[in-house]
């Protein structure tokens, strides 16, 4: 005899054994699965969404200056039928927290490289489009695990040499030296036109 097993939209029951053979197995999402006892193997898989914190420490930009850059990203198992037999050959058994682990490290590695072939100003400007280039690179190779990137973005940028920190002041001083041109420009020109008045007056 057996048992039914029921699972919800967010998991899923990877049956094996029995008369699946010693390779096949069945896999259900969001239903029901019958299982023969003793022949037969049932484990679940999560497909919820995985929150993942990458943190870079020291990494050197094009230019040699070290940053410091963490993110978050969100990951999940992909439903695809083939590739959600990838991700059970991957992580079936395994704790979240491994899973996670794993993903972890491709993320970092990919975040690590792209660093190092963008210069402080790009990085710290541009954060959008420097978390896109990191999951658009990183996407293929979690996608071999059967993982998708739900979305990633970059949460905080900073050095221990104040690089950043005299790059704002350089902004800053570069604001201030162009407002008072601007200034001085606007109080010539309401001289110009003012001299012109007294003498278009007289």
């Amino acid at each position: 005899m057996g048992n039914i097993h029921t699972c919800g939209p967010n998991e899923t029951l990877v049956i094996s054994g029995g008369c699946f053979g010693s390779t096949g197995k069945n896999m259900v999402t969001g239903s029901w699965a019958w299982a023969w006892w003793l022949v037969t193997d049932v484990q679940r898989m999560s497909l919820e969404v995985m929150t993942l914190n990458p943190v870079c420490d020291n990494v050197e930009t094009k230019e040699g200056v070290p940053l410091t850059v963490t993110g978050v990203a969100q990951v999940k198992i992909m439903k695809n039928p083939e590739l959600l037999g990838i991700a059970a050959e991957q992580f079936l058994g395994k704790k979240e927290d491994e899973i996670t682990d794993t993903i972890l490290q491709t993320l970092e590695g990919h975040l690590r490289a792209i660093l190092g072939t963008l210069t402080v100003e790009e990085v710290y400007k541009d954060r959008d489009q420097f978390a896109n280039l990191v999951r658009e690179i990183a996407a293929p190779d979690v996608g071999r695990m059967g993982i998708e990137i739900l979305s990633f973005t970059i949460k905080d940028v900073y050095d221990n040499v104040e690089y950043l920190a005299s790059l704002g002041k350089t902004q800053t001083a570069v604001v201030k030296r162009d407002a008072e041109i601007g200034v001085a420009q606007a109080n010539r020109d309401a001289g110009i036109r003012e001299a012109e008045c007294e003498k278009s007056a007289m």
